[in-house]
């Protein structure tokens, strides 16, 4: 089926050179990649950077919200304070709790939005809505669209990276980077850079292939697809099938290459916490695994974005299971919150500091988000249950205005202070694909009769955001 990419009132039907079907931005562009990083099962925005005095003075007492609250388990017990002392950081003074104690070195990089709603305390649902747009499966993630819109800055490595948390998928799994009815090859590819063979069927183990033997089977295969392909024109499934042999073949080159740590220097492994190789971890969550795990996937992530990725994708935290290894901490909160948010903290602030010292972050969004945050009131004593009232993102770099929290939440935070203008999940994507030089209004593609887009029939560009 032909493209039906509406970009600037006509039909967009073949990509750019660089794979993308906009041959030139929409306006200038402030970045040209983004890596996002999604904290799966709902990370607490009042244990993190959402600072709440009033429920240091009112801990314990019973919590009164003044309405009616739909709790998803039994999460309205008594007001709870944060178990994580919080301090000033940065020249914009802005309060964190010890846990996320690294990013004090680059707040006054980060652009912190505070008054974020979803529409959904189910897990899977929200999870969709902040990695597609959407609360139902079939819709492309947002590095689909990127890759879409904006094609490859290297053609021998893919444009759209995914690195899942390394004890499995989150909710919906790969469903939450998938093309939809997008192009097949604008899907995420996946990566695990902690094993041995990070890439899945990428390089051949038998001992009996050899790299001739391989070439001549890739060459065969690249022979039948084409012959497929010529009796099936416009099957853009076959087309993608066709072109993720073509980079395969490129990837066993360059791929290796860059999954490669082994030669960056001992000052930077240590600042991503990579400085204890072949270190061995208890059972129980702990931070030292969260660090290294994460430390490892934000390292890599540079050295995608520095060759030219143009999306890349860290996950923490994989689908439910006990004991919990992901942030959605009904039982006990500074038991899971605790490890997993140094073990993001330290990656991630050692990312941005090492794009800023490169020249790299002025042209690098960082997206920081979660499905939903956590309730004010307590669960069992020292947990949190579900709250898709009100939560945080957060963005830095690529000519995001740092230094500022946008949009609070109210005094206990449960739900905006101002209720009446909150920021969804539309406006975080329409500001994002805006520094990417890209009208959020302007890339859609019809499916089902339907010019689709990334921020539906929704969204608007959050100006105080940006630079300039």
């Amino acid at each position: 089926m032909a493209l039906a990419a509406m970009l600037a009132g006509e039909s967009s039907t073949a990509h750019s050179a660089t794979g993308g079907v906009l041959a030139s931005p929409h306006h200038p562009p402030r970045a040209k990649s983004v890596i996002q990083l999604f904290m799966a099962g709902a990370a607490s925005h009042i244990d993190l950077w959402d600072h709440k005095p009033t429920l240091d003075k009112h801990h314990g007492e019973p919590s009164d919200f003044g309405e009616h609250v739909e709790a998803f388990q039994n999460g309205l017990g008594p007001w709870m304070k944060s178990p994580f002392r919080f301090q000033h950081y940065g020249e914009c003074g802005k309060m964190l709790s010890d846990v996320v104690a690294p990013l004090g070195a680059c707040v006054d990089d980060i652009a912190f939005v505070h008054n974020v709603v979803g529409t959904t305390g189910v897990h899977s649902t929200a999870t969709y809505l902040q990695a597609t747009g959407f609360q139902l499966p079939g819709f492309p993630g947002m590095g689909a669209w990127v890759a879409y819109g904006l094609g490859s800055l290297n053609d021998n490595l893919p444009t759209f990276v995914v690195l899942p948390d390394h004890r499995g998928f989150a909710s919906n799994g790969p469903k939450n980077w998938g093309s939809g009815f997008l192009p097949a090859s604008t899907q995420g590819t996946i990566v695990f850079p902690q094993r041995e063979n990070p890439i899945d069927d990428l390089m051949p183990k038998s001992e009996f292939v050899t790299a001739e033997s391989d070439q001549a089977t890739y060459s065969l295969l690249q022979r039948l697809n084409r012959k497929h392909e010529a009796e099936r024109a416009g099957d853009s499934r076959l087309e993608a099938r066709i072109r993720s042999y073509e980079l395969a073949a490129r990837m066993q080159l360059s791929a290796p290459e860059a999954l490669d740590i082994s030669k960056e220097p001992k000052h930077i492994l240590k600042m991503y916490g990579l400085d204890r190789p072949g270190g061995t971890y208890p059972a129980e969550i702990n931070p030292a695994e969260e660090i290294e795990y994460f430390g490892r996937k934000c390292l890599v992530a540079r050295r995608l974005i520095e060759r030219g990725v143009r999306f890349v994708q860290i996950w923490s935290g994989n689908d439910n299971g006990f004991p919990r290894r992901n942030w959605d901490s009904h039982e006990d909160l500074k038991r899971d919150h605790g490890p997993l948010s140094l073990g993001m903290a330290t990656g991630t602030a050692a990312l941005i500091q090492d794009l800023k010292q490169r020249g790299l972050l002025d042209d690098t969004i960082i997206l920081w988000t979660t499905e939903f945050g956590r309730m004010p009131s307590s669960q069992g004593g020292v947990g949190r249950d579900h709250n898709p009232y009100v939560f945080t993102n957060w963005l830095c770099g690529g000519g995001i205005r740092g230094g500022q929290s946008y949009g609070p939440s109210d005094e206990w935070g449960y739900k905006p202070l101002d209720r009446s203008n909150p920021t969804q999940v539309y406006d975080i994507h329409a500001t994002i694909l805006h520094q990417l030089g890209i009208d959020h209004e302007r890339l859609t593609y019809r499916s089902n009769g339907i010019d689709r887009r990334l921020t539906d029939v929704h969204g608007h560009v959050i100006k105080p955001l940006i630079n300039g």
